[in-house]
C-alpha cells in the first residue's frame, strides 16, 4: 500500500520522473540511464558512476538522507548558541561549536533506521512508512504526509536543504581551522571590515 501511495504521488510532482529538472538544465548531456528520477533530489548527477549498482545506490541514498539530517541539526546547533550569546539574550559557558566538543543527539528517524522498523513492532510501535520516512504519530506529528503530492515535494526540499547544510558544515570546519572563531563571529568580522576579513586575507595569513 505504501509503495502504491508513493508511486502515485510522484506522478503528480515535477521533481520526479523523466521530465524532472536536471543539473545542467537545458544543456544537452547524456544522463545515466539508471537515474530514473525515482528518488528525491535526483538531478541526474553521478559523474563518478557510484549509482550503477542498484543495491549500492540505495545505500548511498540512505546515507545521504542520514548525513543531511544530521548536518541540518548540527548547523542549527552551531549557529544558535553563538547568536544568542553575541546578542546577549542568553549566555553560554562556551558558545562556539568547535570548542564545545560533541554530544550525541537521538533523532527519531535515524533510530528507526538503525533498528529497522520491524524491530519496533514488538514494542507496539507500528510505522506506516519505510526506514527513510517512518511516518506515523511519532515521526510525523504534524501529519505533513497527509497530502501525498505535497509530501513528495517536502522530501525534495529536505534533501536540498540537507545538501546545503553539508556544504555549510564544510565551510564551518574551514573557518574554525583558519580563524579559530565560530561562523557568526566570522560573519560579523567580515561585515565590519570586508577588505581585511575575507577568504583571501585569511589564507594569506596562514
Amino acid at each position: 500500500m505504501y509503495v502504491i501511495y508513493v508511486k502515485f504521488s510522484k506522478l503528480h510532482s515535477l521533481w520526479y520522473g523523466e521530465e524532472r529538472p536536471r543539473w545542467l538544465g537545458p544543456i544537452p548531456y547524456d544522463y545515466p540511464a539508471y537515474l530514473t528520477g525515482e528518488l528525491p533530489g535526483d538531478y541526474g548527477f553521478d559523474i563518478a558512476g557510484l549509482g550503477r549498482d542498484p543495491v549500492a545506490f540505495q545505500k548511498y541514498f540512505n546515507f545521504e538522507i542520514l548525513h543531511a539530517r544530521w548536518a541540518m541539526l548540527a548547523a542549527l546547533g552551531a549557529l544558535l548558541p553563538e547568536l544568542l550569546d553575541l546578542s546577549g539574550a542568553f549566555h553560554f559557558v562556551e558558545p562556539v561549536w568547535w570548542r564545545v566538543g560533541y554530544s550525541k543527539l537521538k533523532v527519531g528517524p535515524e533510530y528507526a533506521r538503525y533498528c529497522g522498523i520491524e524491530a519496533l513492532e514488538p514494542l507496539g510501535i507500528y510505522l506506516p512508512g519505510d526506514i527513510n520516512y517512518p511516518g506515523g504519530a511519532l515521526f510525523d506529528p504534524l501529519n505533513l504526509s497527509k497530502d501525498p503530492v505535497a509530501f513528495e515535494e517536502l522530501k525534495v526540499k529536505e534533501i536540498k536543504n540537507g545538501r546545503l547544510a553539508m556544504v555549510a558544515w564544510l565551510g564551518f570546519y574551514i573557518q574554525a581551522a583558519a580563524t579559530g572563531k565560530g561562523p557568526v563571529q566570522n560573519l560579523l568580522d567580515h561585515l565590519a571590515d570586508p577588505f581585511h576579513n575575507n577568504l583571501l586575507s585569511i589564507f594569506k595569513a596562514l
